[in-house]
């Protein structure tokens, strides 16, 4: 088994995508930042990788049993084994995985570049270990709770974040039905479209405003995310938390 030392973490918890487990160069000021004395490293193939890096689902067994208690935190001094800690890599790819002593990766995270490079170049010579995983047919449907990663890529932390807000507060007006709510909305992101909008029954209505919010991210996307959170107190929130962290950044 490799082992790496003296590795900095910042574990993002529950995430089931991976495009947000943020790399280094997202990391912010006051993220909760973690050094594990020693984890060891798993040269995986291509198809766990993703599997891990992408989902919430149980581990394969054998992987758990390799590592097990073989990873620690350095914590006042003392030295904390923990149950299931390790790094898995594709040969091209590097994320930390803790599963808090269940069977799914509970947290993930990146590392810094320097240490990146060293763990490929320890797995440089090595074969790929499969631990007899059978990838699972994914869903070609996305939720919006859930977008696919062509829908994340090219954004910045703060996009994608605002992007999950706009998506959580669209389902909102889906689930409530009310086609006037829907269409007041779709005129805020296509005022140039209302006659047209005005015809469109709620389906129609629905679809065309989820496929218009889904791709990239724009002044538009940003316009209609900060409207839509006004008033709506866990929302609005949200929002604010969003800025108050761009403030931070900037300063």
């Amino acid at each position: 088994m490799i082992y790496v030392h003296d590795i900095w973490v910042n574990w993002f918890e529950g995430e089931e995508n991976g495009y947000n487990v943020c790399h280094f160069y997202e990391w912010r000021k006051q993220d909760s930042i973690e050094l594990l004395d020693q984890v060891p490293v798993v040269y995986v193939t291509q198809a766990l990788f993703d599997y891990i890096e992408n989902d919430m689902s149980d581990l394969p067994e054998s992987l758990l049993d390799a590592v097990y208690k073989r990873a620690y935190l350095k914590k006042k001094h003392k030295r904390l084994a923990l149950d299931y800690c390790f790094v898995i890599t594709d040969n091209e790819h590097v994320l930390v995985v803790d599963t808090l002593g269940y069977q799914i990766p509970v947290r993930k995270s990146r590392v810094i570049p320097r240490q990146e490079r060293l763990i490929l170049d320890l797995i440089s010579h090595k074969t790929p270990q499969d631990f007899s995983f059978k990838p699972k047919r994914k869903s070609v449907t996305s939720h919006l709770l859930s977008l696919e990663p062509k829908y994340m890529t090219g954004l910045t932390r703060k996009e994608r974040q605002l992007k999950h807000l706009l998506m959580l507060m669209i389902d909102q007006v889906g689930q409530s039905g009310r086609l006037d709510e829907l269409r007041y909305w779709l005129t805020e992101w296509r005022p140039e479209e209302y006659s047209r909008i005005q015809q469109m029954t709620f389906e129609e209505g629905y679809t065309y405003l989820v496929d218009a919010a889904k791709h990239g991210w724009g002044t538009k996307h940003d316009e209609v995310c900060e409207k839509m959170a006004k008033g709506q107190p866990f929302f609005e929130r949200l929002w604010e938390m969003e800025q108050q962290k761009k403030n931070v950044l900037e300063k």
